[in-house]
């Protein structure tokens, strides 16, 4: 099993295990490897090298070579911070919840929100889609709303 760490054209950060580098490669070339969080397709390895502690306490970190979406190298004295993913785990978590526990009303969301808001249809917890024009008119009628980001990684639980 080969396990990388691997980064989409938008610097989200994840890890993908594969069967070996042939594996790995010809699921890349196949489309088959995309970004769980925005599901971008450019993806490509991180720069990762076996952690060896030989000395504890150490002060003076090597830099590490990033690869950015340019191309170009960027330089950096530590590697991704595990709050990061931690604040993503949380995201995910958090609109997984939203999914689960709200009706989907497409694109009648503003439509529906009024209903709800004058008396005419029960209250109930709603998502849907609505422009952003659309969202401040709700606003300025007194309805609140808010806007969430829906990522492929929310549809799905990730294995």
């Amino acid at each position: 099993m080969k396990v990388l760490d691997l980064q989409c054209a938008h610097e989200h950060e994840f890890e993908g295990w594969f069967g070996s580098e042939e594996d790995f490669t010809s699921q890349l070339s196949r489309g088959l490897v995309t970004c769980p969080l925005c599901g971008d397709a450019q993806v490509h390895k991180k720069l990762s090298a076996p952690r060896l502690n030989l000395r504890s306490g150490r002060q003076d970190a090597e830099p590490v070579a990033k690869p950015t979406p340019s191309g170009s190298v960027a330089m950096s004295n530590h590697a991704a911070t595990p709050e990061l993913a931690a604040m993503q785990a949380r995201v995910l978590k958090a609109l997984r919840e939203v999914m689960a526990n709200t009706e989907d009303v497409g694109e009648r969301f503003p439509d529906e929100a009024r209903a709800m808001h004058h008396g005419e249809v029960e209250h109930r917890q709603i998502r849907g889609q609505a422009s952003p024009q659309e969202a401040l008119e709700l606003m300025e009628e007194g309805i609140e709303v808010i806007a969430l980001p829906m990522v492929p990684a929310v549809k799905e639980t990730l294995q």
